[in-house]
């Protein structure tokens, strides 16, 4: 990249970011908060360092990635080149990759099952390293999406409890067609029942309507970084890729 695309994608990437804080800004006012009550997190999925840099230089600190090979091809370099990063597990986790994603990742949203659970209990005992995680709930009842159904969450919350996994809260992906509000206000009563404060729900179409609902953590890929460039397949992750491929 020379220095004049460098410095256009740097402008460009701090009115993005601030035009999400302006909105965050407001639809938290609403609720008694603030914007810097609620977690931004930059859902860097399929795109290159370069085009996380920008974001970097303008103030951004917390990133999302759907794919744990993904995210150890180029994390550690930019881990290296700045400080104060947070990186979060956003997409659907394999057991196989629990070990990796422990390493890795500051928080995982996507615990979603029995399996898992035991997988990421023994990485995190081996690694003596407890990454707080949220539950993903399948709260459309959607086949084709991970998460954990609705009927199966206060099992498997208290399973993470036995296990000395450290909870956050509870995650979803609304449906993509209808309207996502009824289902936010489901994932927020269901938290509250359990005794969790935190909500992971919230993307580039729908986040206003997610915090005004209480979500603690908003995931946005798009209106961050603009159209997402095609995925390429690695070997062992399509099932994540098919099943969380509204992520952002």
């Amino acid at each position: 990249m020379t220095t004049d695309s460098i410095e256009a994608a740097e402008r460009l990437a701090a009115n993005r970011l601030a035009g999400i804080g302006d909105a965050m800004g407001r639809a938290a006012r609403l609720t008694g908060r603030t914007a810097e009550d609620i977690t931004l997190i930059a859902v860097s999925k399929t795109q290159a360092a370069d085009a996380i840099r920008p974001l970097i230089t303008a103030g951004q600190r917390v990133f999302g990635e759907n794919r744990v090979q993904e995210a150890e091809g180029k994390w550690p370099a930019l881990y290296e080149e700045h400080e104060g990063l947070q990186l979060h597990l956003v997409g659907q986790l394999q057991s196989n990759k629990a070990a990796d994603a422990v390493a890795l990742f500051d928080v995982i949203h996507s615990l979603d099952r029995p399996s898992l659970l035991t997988a990421l209990a023994k990485a995190m005992d081996a690694a003596d390293k407890r990454v707080p995680c949220f539950i993903q709930v399948n709260i459309g009842a959607e086949p084709q999406k991970g998460g954990c159904p609705i009927a199966d969450v206060p099992a498997l919350i208290r399973l993470a409890r036995e296990a000395n996994i450290p909870l956050l809260g509870l995650m979803c992906v609304p449906p993509a067609e209808g309207e996502p509000a009824p289902f936010f206000a489901l994932l927020a009563k269901m938290a509250r029942e359990e005794g969790l404060e935190q909500l992971s729900m919230g993307m580039s179409g729908d986040y206003e309507t997610a915090i005004m609902l209480g979500a603690t953590h908003i995931r946005i890929g798009t209106a961050l970084f603009g159209e997402r460039p095609a995925a390429r397949p690695t070997p062992g992750s399509g099932r994540g890729m098919i099943r969380n491929s509204r992520e952002g």
